[in-house]
């Protein structure tokens, strides 16, 4: 197995997303929001992404929830073309308001429908981690979590549940298939 090294590089982006989200909490448990990009950088080094894509994982949010077009030139500027390719094949949408919920989620999936290996891998990790943690919420607090959301809780468990479909038809591996259990368990659980 090859180990890879983390450089001031990777330093430097921990820093970046630390200040460029510093205000920012997750929905539903209110926990920093560095934790999630910290997450699922280490999801993606764990499936053995390489530096530019461990530190596209700590920004991948951050076009679209910090700054639009001039926080991707700022990314662009720092962190170089590979790294702001993974972020633009991660963001929704870098306009505000956003456009409708249906509208991005449709589009997000036919983007990663065709995106490349690394944005695949970005965005598979920050949904694995994504549906960990709403299941873990759902456990901790039941069906009132759902009210945080912009859609229901159907629409929300659709959206994942295509997610998989999407990983599973561009090659499956762990994270594929742990998604698939936790998107499956919270369905179940939701309907208990």
């Amino acid at each position: 197995m090859n180990a890879i090294t983390l450089t001031a590089k990777f330093e430097a982006a921990l820093v970046y997303a630390t200040r460029l989200h510093a205000n920012q909490t997750r929905k539903i448990s209110g926990v920093p929001y560095i934790a999630h990009l910290m997450s699922v950088a280490a999801l993606v080094l764990e499936a053995g992404g390489n530096e530019d894509e461990a530190i596209a994982a700590l920004l991948h949010d951050a076009i679209e929830d910090q700054g639009g077009q001039p926080t991707r030139e700022e990314i662009h500027r720092q962190f170089g073309d590979i790294v702001v390719a993974i972020v633009d094949g991660c963001t929704e949408s870098d306009t505000t308001p956003k456009p409708p919920w249906q509208e991005r989620k449709t589009r997000y999936l036919e983007q990663i429908r065709h995106a490349s290996p690394s944005v695949r891998l970005v965005s598979l990790a920050d949904k694995l981690h994504n549906a960990r943690s709403l299941l873990a919420e759902w456990q901790q607090q039941g069906d009132i979590i759902w009210s945080a959301f912009n859609s229901s809780r159907e629409k929300t468990l659709w959206f994942y549940q295509s997610l998989v479909q999407v990983y599973q038809h561009t090659g499956s591996d762990w994270m594929t298939e742990e998604l698939s259990r936790v998107i499956s368990q919270l369905c179940h659980q939701s309907e208990l």
